[in-house]
C-alpha cells in the first residue's frame, strides 16, 4: 500500500452527487433522480443515506442551471446538503463543474470527495461508511463494485462470438471515493483526451486509471 502524503491526514471528506441528468435512457417523464420510489423522489433517499454518515462534512447537489426542483421541494433546516447549478451536459462535466465548486468554496485538494449517482438511491449508509473506512489510509482511492455473476458474452455479427472468463471481473458501483484535486486534474485530461478522439471515460475510476492511478 501507497502511504498518503504528511498533508492529506485529517482530511475531510466530501460527497458529490451529479444530479443534471435528463433520463433519456429510462424514458421517464421527467429526470429519473426526480421520479417517486416511496412516496419521495430518488435523489431524496439518496441525500438521507449521506446525511446518516455523520463523517460526511458536507454533501454537493450538482443540478442543472435552470431546476427548480430544490425551490419547490427545499432542503430541510441544517440540512449538511447545499445545492449548486453548474452541471453540465454531461455527467464527467457536472462532476468537474461540481469539484471546482468545492475547492472554490473551501475544499481542498487532498480532501476526499464520494461521487455518487443521484438515482442510485438504494445505496446504504453502512456500504457509504465501509467505502470510507476502506480508503482513508490509501494515497489513491476506491469505489463499490460487485463480482460479476453472469455469464459473460462477447459478440459477432449478432452471434455469441465467445464466452468471456469472468474470474476476477467486477461491476462498478457508486459511490466512488477519491481526492478532490487528484480526480479534478484527471477528469481534466480525460476532456482533453476525448475532444482528441479518444475514448470518453464513463466513471471517476476511469478517470483516475487513465491518469496513471492504481
Amino acid at each position: 500500500m501507497i502511504s498518503a502524503p504528511p498533508e492529506a491526514l485529517n482530511s475531510r471528506v466530501f460527497a458529490l452527487i451529479p444530479c443534471a441528468g435528463h433520463g433519456s435512457r429510462a424514458a421517464t417523464a421527467q429526470p429519473k433522480q426526480y421520479e417517486r420510489i416511496a412516496g419521495q423522489a430518488m435523489v431524496l433517499h439518496t441525500l438521507a443515506a449521506f446525511e446518516s454518515v455523520p463523517e460526511v462534512a458536507q454533501i454537493l447537489l450538482v443540478v442543472a442551471a435552470g431546476d427548480d426542483f430544490f425551490d419547490r421541494f427545499p432542503l430541510q433546516d441544517g440540512s449538511a446538503a447545499r445545492v449548486v447549478r453548474c452541471g453540465g451536459a454531461t455527467r464527467a462535466e457536472s462532476v468537474t463543474n461540481g469539484l471546482a465548486a468545492l475547492m472554490t468554496s473551501g475544499g481542498k485538494p487532498t480532501d476526499w470527495v464520494l461521487v455518487h449517482d443521484a438515482a442510485r438511491c438504494l445505496i446504504a449508509p453502512a456500504q457509504i461508511a465501509a467505502l470510507m473506512a476502506a480508503c482513508q489510509d490509501d494515497a489513491v482511492g476506491g469505489l463499490l463494485a460487485l463480482p460479476l455473476a453472469d455469464t459473460l458474452k462477447s459478440e459477432s455479427n449478432g452471434r455469441v462470438g465467445s464466452t468471456l472468463d469472468r474470474a476476477g471481473k467486477w461491476l462498478a458501483q457508486t459511490p466512488q471515493m477519491f481526492r478532490i484535486g487528484s480526480l479534478h486534474a484527471a477528469l481534466q485530461a480525460a476532456a482533453e483526451a476525448g475532444a482528441q478522439g479518444q475514448p470518453a471515460v464513463t466513471d471517476e475510476s476511469s478517470a483516475m486509471e487513465a491518469a496513471g492511478h492504481q
